[in-house]
């Protein structure tokens, strides 16, 4: 796969660089200003941007409304990563494609930020792979796979943050001062968010989070002590058995719930369909990985997302003081 990558993206590279070279003479491309850099899911765009202040260009790879777990990166996003100065992803866990890429670029400018790299993981979608779930082609996924949806636990988010930092000052030492600045004021966010997270949901009526789709808030549901039921596992390309199904629906009924929770971006139709066998509602969550189109030209932030899903599940969950 290096190999090829290599091969793929010296052909494309070197296309680029004799098209330039013919168009050199009749004008000259003025440079871009600030620190190039591209990350890969929305929570690392939205955290370098914020960083990176006016001092940095911060571009995402993935498109609105694209699924990251099974994205595929193109040929002219390798070069978006071979011509930048800095390139943020999550962990091989969340994006195994986005080392591969880094392997076949022969950059020397570039620095490579694994933002998960101070976070302790844990392993994700043990749960439902008790009562048969299985992965798309009919493979059991691997149950000491680890849950890559870290950013969802808030002490998680501020050493990605204390990370991407780390990756910014190395790239552009001239700007620590003012990155520094930037990182402790979103820090200092994220502690608040933390705040209003464990108060507003404190005092629920029920602490099942049932949720009809991939593993997706199991670290969520750790920090404030939710019991939480996922249809399927940790990539939003398991297929639920229909054991599974069935099983979630008496879990449904058992814990005394009115709402099963349908994720942002993914297809609610089978969570619909269970929640509708179970006489329940359903309740939208936003895993932020990506942004709508929507939600990208309202310049929607991760603290926005986060925001939202508070009112979700304090309604879901049945706290008081909502």
């Amino acid at each position: 796969m290096k190999t090829a990558l290599s091969v793929i993206l010296v052909f494309i590279l070197a296309g680029a660089s004799l098209f330039s070279a013919g168009c050199k003479q009749q004008a000259e491309v003025a440079p871009v200003a600030g620190l190039q850099v591209v990350t890969t899911l929305f929570p690392l765009y939205d955290f370098a941007r914020t960083i990176g202040g006016d001092k940095a260009q911060v571009t995402m790879l993935l498109p609105p409304g694209v699924e990251p777990h099974s994205f595929e990166p193109r040929p002219e996003d390798m070069i978006r990563i071979s011509r930048a100065g800095l390139f943020i992803y999550t962990s091989k866990y969340m994006e195994p494609w986005a080392e591969k890429i880094v392997s076949g670029i022969d950059s020397r400018s570039l620095r490579v930020v694994n933002a998960g790299e101070r976070v302790p993981y844990q392993p994700g979608g043990s749960h439902e792979h008790e009562h048969g779930a299985r992965e798309a082609g009919g493979h059991k996924h691997d149950q000491k796979g680890m849950d890559p949806h870290i950013w969802l636990d808030f002490a998680n988010a501020a050493l990605m943050v204390d990370t991407i930092l780390d990756g910014f000052v190395a790239a552009d030492p001239g700007n620590a001062a003012v990155y520094r600045q930037n990182a402790e004021a979103l820090k200092k966010r994220l502690d608040a968010l933390d705040v209003r997270y464990r108060k507003g949901l404190s005092s629920c009526a029920n602490r099942t989070l049932l949720h009809g789709g991939h593993y997706t808030f199991g670290y969520l549901a750790r920090r404030y002590n939710l019991e939480y039921h996922a249809l399927s596992g940790v990539s939003s390309d398991s297929e639920p058995s229909a054991e599974r199904m069935a099983a979630l629906v008496r879990e449904i009924k058992s814990s005394g719930s009115n709402y099963l929770f349908a994720e942002e971006l993914l297809s609610p139709r089978l969570t619909e369909t269970l929640a509708q066998e179970a006489g329940v509602g359903v309740l939208m969550l936003h895993g932020a990985h990506n942004l709508s189109r929507d939600d990208q030209a309202k310049n929607v932030t991760f603290f926005d997302l986060m925001e939202r899903n508070l009112v979700q599940l304090q309604k879901g969950l049945q706290c008081q003081g909502k």
